[in-house]
């Protein structure tokens, strides 16, 4: 217990469409680093209580139902995640606006949060930790080395989410892609529970005109990275 602040942790956090999920993939593999996906256990949560019709307003069964999750990452070779829940692929589900809607709900449940804490601090583990999220800098990991916030416009991550459901084989409708991600935002920025803002010190990054390959190497030259 004593050497967990010793590992190493890079946070990299910011709202929905910010290519967060990929860059922190990559870098995780770069940097030969475990990789929390914190937005899924609030995504899988949020599935739960879809799935088994649970009323958000129960707040002890919601967060019940974060304890109870049984959730596996399993990374693929073509950089892709796997992600299944009680044995099932849903990664697709996860996805989903309604999923995304109801998520952002389930984080803001103090209980919640609360169960899932636990969680992910416990993905840090040598050599070290590139946990993906919206709090992992202020709330999860503050004694992080190293945190990171993206971020881009709303349109351009609207672009993207789409993009990102159409090769997934999910219909979706870029307004109301938009409209959701503005009212999240929203949302997100004024909850009383862990308002999604940089935490301090982080080295914000606005992706909208970056390559992936150029938001990689700025990470990699904060951090002090150098490939072989």
């Amino acid at each position: 217990m004593s050497e967990t602040p010793t590992i190493p942790v890079v946070t990299v956090d910011g709202p929905s469409g910010s290519g967060k999920g990929t860059i922190s993939q990559i870098l995780a593999t770069k940097l030969g680093y475990h990789l929390l996906d914190s937005g899924a256990l609030y995504r899988l949560t949020a599935l739960a209580v879809i799935k088994n019709d649970i009323d958000i307003n129960q707040v002890d069964k919601v967060a019940q139902a974060a304890l109870d999750l049984d959730v596996v990452f399993d990374p693929q070779p073509d950089g892709e995640q796997k992600v299944l829940l009680n044995g099932e692929d849903v990664g697709v589900q996860l996805r989903l606006d309604e999923t995304s809607a109801m998520a952002s709900q389930v984080a803001a449940i103090p209980e919640v949060r609360e169960a899932l804490l636990i969680r992910q601090k416990q993905f840090r583990q040598k050599p070290g930790l590139v946990a993906d999220g919206r709090d992992m800098g202020t709330v999860v990991f503050p004694d992080a080395e190293h945190k990171v916030f993206l971020t881009a416009s709303p349109e351009i991550r609207a672009e993207r989410r789409h993009k990102q459901l159409i090769e997934k084989g999910v219909d979706a409708n870029i307004s109301h892609l938009l409209k959701s991600i503005i009212d999240r935002d929203e949302r997100d920025r004024t909850r009383t529970v862990a308002p999604l803002v940089p935490a301090e010190g982080a080295f914000v990054i606005d992706s909208s005109d970056l390559t992936i390959d150029e938001v990689v190497q700025q990470i990699l030259d904060f951090i002090g990275f150098s490939e072989q």
